[in-house]
C-alpha cells in the first residue's frame, strides 16, 4: 500500500478532516482502492457522517473483517467496508485496537445489517462492541472458551 498525496483530495478525506481534523490519521491506496485509518475514539461520528453527508452517501456496509496481528501491538485490526450506492464509490475504514483492551463502538446505529458482522468478529477474535444490542456468540456454542481465530488460540483446543 502507498501514501500519496492526491489523496487527500478524495472528498471522504477532505469531509473527515473538516468535521475533525484528527478523524484521519493515513489514507491508503492499493489497487485502486482508498483505505482511510481512522482513531478509535472517532469511528462512530466518522461512520455517521460517511453515511448521512449528501456529497458521501455511503449508505451500504458490506462487510466488517478483523486480522489478529499477534505478537504485534495493536493487536487486532478491523476492516469496515463501505459503498455508496448512488455514487457507485468504494471506501475502506481502518482501525487497530490493541490485545489489552479490545473494545470498539458498535456501528448498528448507522447501519443495522453490521449486527451479525460484530457478532462473528466477537465470537471469533474476543472484540467487544460496546452498545450492541445483542452481543453474544454467534457461530460457537455458548460456553465455548476462548475465541478460535486468534493466532494465540491452542491448534487443538484447550484442554
Amino acid at each position: 500500500m502507498t501514501e500519496k498525496p492526491e489523496l487527500e483530495q478524495n472528498p471522504a478525506v477532505q469531509r473527515l478532516r473538516a468535521w475533525n481534523p484528527r478523524a484521519v490519521s493515513e489514507v491508503l491506496e492499493f489497487r485502486g482502492e482508498i483505505t482511510i485509518i481512522v482513531p478509535r475514539e472517532l469511528l462512530l461520528g466518522a461512520a455517521e457522517l460517511l453515511r448521512n453527508d449528501a456529497g458521501l452517501l455511503f449508505n451500504f456496509l458490506s462487510d466488517l473483517t478483523c486480522v489478529d496481528r499477534f505478537p504485534i501491538e495493536p493487536r487486532f485490526e478491523l476492516n469496515y467496508h463501505l459503498l455508496s450506492i448512488p455514487r457507485r464509490e468504494k471506501l475502506r475504514i481502518r482501525l487497530c485496537v490493541s490485545g489489552s483492551d479490545p473494545v470498539v463502538a458498535s456501528l448498528t446505529p448507522v447501519w443495522p445489517g453490521i449486527n451479525w458482522h460484530e457478532r462473528e468478529t466477537f465470537d471469533l477474535f474476543g472484540v467487544r462492541f460496546e452498545g450492541h444490542p445483542d452481543l453474544r456468540r454467534i457461530l460457537m456454542p455458548q460456553d465455548w472458551e476462548g475465541y478460535p481465530l486468534r493466532k494465540d488460540y491452542p491448534v487443538e483446543g484447550y484442554r
